[in-house]
């Protein structure tokens, strides 16, 4: 089974993030994941995924970032991994208002963090409900990202 960054962080967004009971610690969580069958490797990269995320509250420069009116341009790395569809749809967020240029800025962040070559349209939607759940602020654009994947069904990895 070839599992990777994205599958260990959907299986604990599915399994917990939507839970109101208290969480596990983390080695609660690490020995259960070991159990579902995810590689060592892969659990302590999304641990520091989820870490890195964590750590993007504090964004330096935000409230400016978000004052702002500019074009995003991607880098070629960028454009390499994130297809003109999955950039087409983060453009197509931030124009309704579900993105920030802050919360933008933190997805691209965190989608070429993933470990895969190229990012998929469906990654980039689970990514981008990841990046709102932890953003201060940001509930409307989280449920209206909610219902928009709920709303739209699609194949799920687990």
């Amino acid at each position: 089974m070839k599992e990777n960054v994205f599958d260990v962080l959907m299986y604990l967004f599915e399994n917990y993030f939507y839970d109101d009971e208290p969480q596990p610690d983390r080695d609660c969580l690490e020995g259960e994941l070991f159990e579902a069958g995810f590689h060592p490797g892969e659990v302590r990269r999304a641990f520091a995924w989820l870490e890195d995320l964590a750590n993007s509250r504090d964004m330096a420069g935000g409230t400016a970032l978000n004052g702002s009116r500019s074009v995003r341009l991607f880098t070629e790395r960028e454009s390499t991994k994130l297809d003109q569809e999955c950039r087409g749809f983060m453009l197509f967020l931030e124009q309704i208002g579900v993105l920030t240029p802050v919360s933008r800025e933190v997805m691209i962040d965190r989608l070429m963090a993933l470990d895969d070559e190229d990012v998929d349209l469906d990654q980039v939607k689970w990514v981008t409900l990841m990046v709102l759940f932890n953003q201060p602020g940001q509930e409307e654009a989280y449920a209206w990202m909610e219902n928009y994947l709920f709303d739209n069904p699609m194949h799920l990895i687990h």
